[in-house]
Parts: C-alpha cells; structure tokens; sequence
C-alpha cells in the first residue's frame, strides 16, 4: 500500500500558511486549515483526484504537528471504488483510490486504553460540482466545500490539538474520510476493514458542516442512539451556551451512520444547511471563525468526556428506514427555498424557485412544511431524509402550515437539474 499521495509536494508548499497559523489565536488556526482545504488548487477534492490526494498528505502532516501517531497500517487507509457503487458511474469514479486519514492518540489509563472513542469528518467534496452540485448551471466550476467539509475536517485537527495535551483515559482514533459524497464510501470500508477493533469502540462523533454557526444554533444529531446521551449533551451546553438542538436516531446521509449500523452509539454536530450548500459559493471567507473554534471547543470536550467515563453507554438500537426500490432520492427534487434562521416546528419557506414542483403545487413563501409523504418533517435534515425515501416523478402529499392553518398539496417531486 503507497503511503506517500501524489502531489504531495504541494501540501508541503503550503504547509508553513498552517504553521503560522497553528501559532497564532485558535480560530485563525482553524481558518487557516479551511483556506488550505478550500483553495482552489484543490480542485474541489473528488475523490481520487490530485487535489484529494494533496488533502490527504496534508491532513496526514497536520495530524502529525499536533501530536497524533499514525494508525496501525500508517497514516492512509486506501481503498478502491467499485465499479458497482451507486454513485460510480454518475460521479465518474469508478478504480478511483480513496484514502482515509487516520491519525491516534493513545489513552493514558493502562485499564482503558485499549478501548477507542473515534472522531471523524470527511475531506473529499464534489469537484467540478457534475454530480451533487445544487447549481447545475455551474457544472464544470470548481465546488471548494469549505463548509462541507473543509470546517469538520479543521474541527478535527483543533479537538485533536486539544486532547493531545492531556490525553484522555480511552484511546481516541481521528478519521478523516474519503469517498463520503458519493454514498459515504470510506467510513463503509473502515467499518468493513476496521484498523482498530469495533467491538472495542464506545462510540463515534462526526463533524459534517459544522462552519456556519448562526444564531448559537448547534445541532446534535444522534441523541437518541444512547441512553446516556442526552444529559451529556445538556450538561456540557451549561458552559458553550448553544442553542443546542439534540435529537434523532444514528441514520442520516453522513459518515456517523455507518458505525450505527455497526452498532455504535453516534452523534453528528452540525450547524444546519444554508444557500451556499453543494454550490460552487461554498467558500472559505464565508466560514464563522468564531463559531467553528466555539464547534470545536464543545466537540472536544463531548471527545473528553466519552474517553474518561468509567462505564459503557447503552446502545439504543432503531432499524434503518426503508429505502425505496431503484433509487436513492439523492436527485429528488421539491424547488423550495428554505428559512436558515427561523423553522419553528417545521421548515419555514422563504419562497419557491420558477417552474418548480413547489411551485406548480401551489406552495408558497412563508408556508412552513410539515410532512412529505408519510414522512414528517422537523427540521432542515428531516427535510433532507424525507426527499431521500422518494425518486423523481414520484407522487406524494406535503401538508404544510399557511397562515396558522394546516393544508396540504400534491407534488410530483421532480429531479434536480431538469
């Protein structure tokens, strides 16, 4: 197995911009890495491109600086993308290379240290933006992620930092992933080729958009996937002061779904979707420098506090949702544009965009959704699910708040870019 990506060179060009960084205030540390990670010398880090294996040499040498020792079989953890993937042939990546970054940091109790608390968010992003993109029109123009995920993957670097200076009890493993926009295809080979045992691991914290905090908002999915959980979370707010909403079972289109379905307690912070999500917009000067460091500070002391507890948490297992035959919903297509600040028991309508089902169903700006189909609809990424149990063309009802009066429609959900 190569352990030396191509173009390494130039991370290695870049990499004392990170240095100084790591030198001056935290969030410029951590912006320091987003600008890395989103220029556009990248390319948009697709996996199995030059620009994502720059990513990957450079997070490996980051990793490094800040006190992690390579994982078991080195810093990479390669894998090959199948030809029968679902994404493979739409994104055009079948034999691509993918590789994880691992990096660890051993436990400091010789009674603990042989059980792991792992933290992950993925590096790759959509390219030229010709699969994924939200932004059709700008096929062909390079998608830097900065959001997602150039801010988990900065997030990751700084808890890291952090718990290096005192080691916590457990063995903490740091992942950054490849191949997650295509159907989270490296942390699905970590969980399949796990370099650290499984049955061994106590849980799994994802970092997936966590660089556009707004309002304190600070979401927290996974919750519900232990028992302990939810008063953790609630204890740790006392002192980060979020408007922190902590819910939802393990599942979700995110790395963190992967280690529930192998039985893991997950959690997933997040700091909700905005307009520039899965566009060529998604760039490094519109990161929250001050959010992301107040993301990070939380998420390591989540970290800390896992690896230290004397006692196992209880798994609360709920079986997967049912996907729909011949198709992932990833293209599905509504046409509304969202309320970022202000969902109150739904997902408020700013507006709907011309000639889009929304539209020719009648929904309109301020409608605040309820329900898709037999789906209920809470928040932003209930939305998401909700659109991904259904395939263009398909015929479902939206129930929907208008003017204090619940309504509802029929929509035949479209496909995106059509």
């Amino acid at each position: 197995m190569s352990q030396t990506p191509r173009f390494l060179t130039l991370a290695a060009l870049l990499l004392p911009t990170a240095g100084l960084a790591a030198q001056a205030s935290d969030s410029t540390a951590l912006l320091g890495d987003v600008r890395y990670l989103a220029d556009d010398r990248l390319g948009g880090r697709l996996i199995g491109s030059p620009g994502a294996d720059s990513a990957a040499g450079y997070l490996a040498i980051r990793f490094r600086d800040v006190g992690l020792r390579p994982g078991p079989a080195g810093w990479f953890q390669e894998f090959t993308v199948s030809p029968h993937a679902p994404m493979a042939a739409t994104a055009a990546i079948s034999g691509a290379t993918g590789r994880n970054v691992i990096g660890m940091l051993p436990g400091r109790d010789p009674d603990l240290r042989n059980q792991t608390v792992i933290v992950g968010a993925h590096y790759d992003h959509l390219g030229p933006g010709r699969f994924g993109a939200m932004d059709p029109d700008s096929a062909g123009a390079i998608h830097n992620g900065a959001d997602d995920n150039a801010s988990g993957v900065s997030a990751l670097i700084g808890i890291a930092r952090r718990l290096a200076a005192l080691p916590p009890a457990r063995t903490v493993v740091f992942i950054a992933f490849s191949g997650e926009e295509p159907g989270l295809l490296g942390s699905d080979f970590f969980v399949k080729h796990p370099l650290v045992p499984l049955n061994a691991t106590i849980a799994m914290v994802n970092l997936d958009m966590v660089g556009r905090l707004r309002n304190d908002r600070l979401i927290v999915y996974g919750a519900a996937t232990a028992a302990e959980f939810p008063a953790l979370l609630d204890s740790l707010n006392q002192d980060a002061h979020f408007d922190l909403k902590a819910s939802g079972d393990g599942w979700g289109p995110s790395d963190h779904s992967s280690f529930y379905g192998a039985g893991k307690p997950v959690l997933h912070a997040f700091t909700d979707l905005h307009d520039d999500y899965h566009r060529s917009t998604d760039d490094w000067q519109k990161i929250n420098a001050g959010g992301l460091e107040r993301v990070t500070e939380f998420t390591a002391r989540l970290v800390r506090a896992l690896a230290d507890r004397r006692t196992p948490l209880t798994f609360v297992n709920v079986p997967p949702p049912t996907p729909v035959a011949g198709g992932d919903g990833y293209g599905t297509y509504l046409g509304t544009i969202p309320d970022m600040a202000d969902n109150p028991g739904g997902v408020r309508i700013n507006g709907v965009r011309a000639g889009s089902p929304a539209e020719r169903a009648g929904l309109q700006a301020q409608d605040i959704l309820l329900r898709i189909g037999d789906a209920e609809v809470a928040d932003l990424q209930s939305m998401t699910n909700a659109l991904r149990q259904h395939r263009p063309g398909d015929v479902v009802e939206v129930r929907f708040l208008r003017n204090g009066a619940e309504q509802s429609a029929t929509v035949t959900l479209g496909e995106r870019g059509r």
